[in-house]
């Protein structure tokens, strides 16, 4: 049997554990976290490096990627510091081709409700989540970027692709050596809630990015709109259905309840393709074509 883990430092309260069959093959699938302490991912990260077919970074990224441009998060890096002989990703992989499926697929799917509330989206870090960014834009709608709303604090929304790529430049070089918890919740901060400009998600029918982001600032009732993410865990698509949300799109495949994040998922690609190295993105596409791998869509109310 195959096995990915995701180390995470997010709250060991979302761990799980299943098992999968992908191509055939019996894949375990774990995420692990450590309740914010990075150095206790370092030292599992240790412990497992070489015992396991692939690693996922949870939590965190490794970096960002705007296009074909990385931007690499110096803070994090400590994390896998041990790591010698297994492969690890933090998602950027599949956040560049499965997440672009999102918008078409909505499309697709729910396009008379779309007509009916119009094409519009809050995007809660667009240049942390390239594909969401690339394909909101590609289908045309009505886009506003949360980046310094949300996770500079910053009261300025972006509205183009232009705007985040200036963004990207001037500001990731140094954001980048920012301590990842100054920019993003880490162990039981991402249980609290902290709503902020309510205006923006009552005019966008859609609301898409990171599941932590997305309940820490969304107010307490979002009556029929389109949540576009992942990570969910049953309390998660309970707290959304409590709020009005109309749909639920899941990135990620929902296995035994829970949609995984794109690291896991990215593990679970390259344990199952045998090649014991980080994937290209086309062989991403390649993989996730041929097991069927793609955005779920629940409806809650």
């Amino acid at each position: 049997m195959k096995r990915a883990v995701s180390i995470s430092i997010g709250s060991s309260k979302r761990n799980k554990a299943v098992e999968i069959t992908l191509l055939g093959e019996r894949v375990s699938i774990e995420r692990i976290g450590t309740d914010g302490d990075m150095e206790a991912a370092a030292l599992k990260f240790k412990e497992l490096d070489g015992v396991v077919d692939a690693f996922g970074v949870g939590g965190a990224d490794l970096g960002v990627m705007v296009e074909d441009k990385w931007y690499p998060l110096y803070s994090v890096q400590p994390m896998i510091r041990y790591v010698k002989k297994t492969p690890v990703v933090d998602g950027t992989g599949l956040k560049t081709t499965l997440e672009r499926q999102a918008a078409p697929l909505l499309e697709q799917w729910i396009g008379a409700y779309l007509d009916a509330h119009g094409r519009s989206a809050l995007i809660m870090t667009g240049v942390d989540r390239w594909g969401l960014t690339r394909c909101f834009l590609d289908a045309g709608y009505r886009c506003v970027f949360g980046d310094f709303l949300f996770s500079l604090g910053i009261p300025i929304p972006l509205h183009s692709e232009r705007q985040l790529k200036t963004l990207a430049a001037l500001l990731m070089p140094i954001a980048g050596r920012l301590p990842f918890a100054w920019i993003y919740p880490t162990g039981a901060k991402q249980e609290e809630r902290k709503p902020k400009h309510a205006d923006l998600f009552r005019q966008a029918t859609v609301i898409a990015g990171d599941c932590h982001y997305i309940k820490r600032y969304m107010p307490d009732d979002l009556p029929g709109k389109v949540i576009v993410t992942n990570t969910t865990t049953p309390e998660d698509v309970e707290f959304f259905r409590r709020s009005g949300v109309k749909y639920l799109l899941t990135t990620t495949p929902v296995l035994e309840g829970r949609s995984f994040g794109t690291n896991m998922m990215e593990a679970a690609l390259i344990a199952v393709s045998g090649k014991g190295r980080i994937l290209t993105r086309a062989e991403y596409s390649e993989l996730l074509e041929r097991i069927g791998f793609h955005p779920q869509l629940q409806q809650l109310n």
